[in-house]
């Protein structure tokens, strides 16, 4: 692992673009991470985000090191009417379904109200720490294979991989906290969050039957409801002073 790579230009060019696509790929990371902070105690919000975004910062570079493991699961585990199916397809499927049943469990509650919202936490205190977790950590592997895939493609030096890596992750936990305070004051955002996790989740549930679908195309349909969103919260503001 030769980390002095970098300082080639070739090297920097490769940091800074993955660096750039890890934050990108991220995006999705992040807001996951706010909706489950976002439901502990305010005191327990930071530490759970900081343990959440370390874990996939642990599970990423293990995952770089073990590089070698990551392509085998490329390869067809077996077929299913002519459509073969690998390893990667397998997590891929299983963790677009677990997106799309624990996003729309979240919209189902916030419909149902806040004072059902507040006696299920009340029964949960206790255990919830570690269960949001649990179902980060669970999340962070399925997005790590994006993470890792994209950054094999960028570059063969794993030095460069690793420090690309790491960036995002701190970038991401500079601004995960006031991703997750803006959506905790607006919520509409939530919904709108949550509905991008389901996007994301038929995402990969797509590519797990190797229909490829770009990214891109969400990004841009949840950034045109995000600014439609924001002009309806100004006109209300502005209504409301009026």
């Amino acid at each position: 692992m030769d980390f002095s790579a970098i300082l080639s230009t070739e090297g920097l060019i490769a940091f800074l673009t993955l660096s750039l696509l890890e934050i990108v790929l991220g995006i999705d990371n992040i807001i996951f991470i706010s909706i489950l902070t976002n439901k502990l105690p305010k005191e327990n919000q930071a530490k759970a985000r900081f343990a959440g975004i370390s874990l996939a910062l642990v599970l990423r570079v293990a995952m770089l090191f073990g590089i070698t493991w990551i392509i085998q699961l490329t390869e067809p585990l077996f077929t299913v009417f002519e459509m073969g199916f690998t390893g990667r397809d397998l997590v891929l499927l299983a963790g677009g379904l677990f997106l799309l049943a624990k996003s729309t469990s979240e919209i189902h509650h916030k419909m149902e109200g806040e004072s059902h919202k507040e006696k299920e936490e009340k029964s949960s205190v206790r255990k919830g720490f570690a269960s949001i977790i649990i179902q980060i950590a669970l999340l962070d592997i399925v997005f790590s294979f994006d993470s890792i895939l994209t950054a094999i493609g960028m570059t063969e030096e794993l030095g460069i991989m690793i420090m690309a890596v790491i960036v995002s992750l701190i970038v991401m936990l500079i601004f995960a906290g006031r991703i997750a305070d803006f959506i905790a004051k607006h919520p509409t955002l939530q919904v709108l969050a949550l509905s991008f996790l389901i996007l994301i989740g038929v995402m990969l549930i797509a590519e797990g039957f190797h229909q490829h679908i770009s990214k891109g195309y969400i990004y841009f349909a949840v950034a045109f409801s995000l600014v439609v969103e924001i002009i309806n919260m100004r006109m209300k503001k502005g209504g409301t002073k009026g």
